[in-house]
């Protein structure tokens, strides 16, 4: 469906026939309610409301009287553009409309399947396996030294075993924004760290210092000042991530169930995947 190209056009027409619709009973109207007709052909008040879910936010911000007229000029002047283009359809355009229906079909099922898989129910079922009901991970309170080289990590290993301070060393030698800061990266999971660092973390006692681990940053030393259980968030902070999920899984999981339900039969031997460059078999 293009977009409205004349939204403020002729409103004053439009807001008359707004008014019409607006006059009949309520309960009378449906989506086969004809609110014009162009050499025949009606335009359904169905129609408008499809094209109304179709735009942008900023559109939706209009009176009802100017989006109503916009869309019904919209909707008169494509139907009438279009009854030329039924005369002029080509082979290229039968097919084109064809693979924009199954499109059309395919998203329904799919935006529906989204939709049912983040349901409220299911997002708090979700929540509730993955945080309330589980053993509470743990998080880390770590700082670390990171330098170019193995030797220059070996080194501040040696000064640090040595009795040097690691938050001195750290503010001296270390090449990144932690450095400052003595190296101290704060509070973390596991998995908001590389797998090398993770691994490393994960293994360490409170106090110790550890290193050179190498990372696709760099070569660090690194210390472990604590651990505690992690606290689980709340379901409106995690709300989104979780629906979002959902809705992958589902969907992936209805694509790859539904075409291995499907039988498929593919005829391509013979056929040069270069064919596809060849436009005018469109025109045939």
């Amino acid at each position: 469906m293009p977009k409205l190209s004349k939204l403020l056009g002729s409103v004053a027409i439009a807001a008359c026939l707004a008014g019409a619709v607006h006059a009949e009973d309520a309960k009378k109207l449906s989506a086969e309610t004809v609110v014009a007709k162009v050499n025949g052909t009606d335009i359904t008040l169905g129609q408008m409301l499809t094209v109304r879910e179709s735009l942008p936010p900023e559109y939706l911000q209009l009176p009802d009287d100017v989006l109503f007229g916009g869309i019904l000029d919209q909707l008169v002047q494509q139907t009438a553009l279009a009854q030329i283009g039924e005369g002029m359809k080509t082979r290229k355009d039968d097919i084109a409309m064809e693979v924009e229906r199954r499109a059309y079909l395919a998203g329904t099922v799919l935006d529906k399947t989204a939709k049912d898989a983040a349901s409220d129910a299911l997002v708090q079922k979700s929540y509730d396996e993955k945080y309330a009901k589980a053993e509470p991970g743990l998080e880390y309170h770590a700082a670390h030294i990171i330098v170019p080289t193995e030797d220059e990590a070996k080194a501040v290993k040696a000064d640090i075993d040595g009795g040097k301070d690691f938050a001195d060393e750290a503010k001296e030698k270390s090449q990144d924004g932690a450095a400052a800061n003595g190296g101290d990266l704060g509070w973390f999971t596991l998995d908001k760290m590389v797998p090398e660092f993770s691994e490393v973390i994960a293994k360490m006692k409170a106090g110790e210092v550890t290193g050179p681990i190498q990372t696709q940053y760099g070569w660090h030393v690194v210390k472990l000042y604590e651990s505690r259980p992690a606290a689980a968030p709340k379901l409106d902070e995690v709300k989104d991530q979780i629906a979002g999920e959902l809705k992958q899984k589902a969907v992936q999981d209805r694509v790859t169930d539904t075409v291995k339900a499907a039988k498929v039969e593919k005829m391509t031997d013979g056929i040069d995947p270069a064919v596809l460059k060849d436009t005018t078999i469109l025109g045939q």
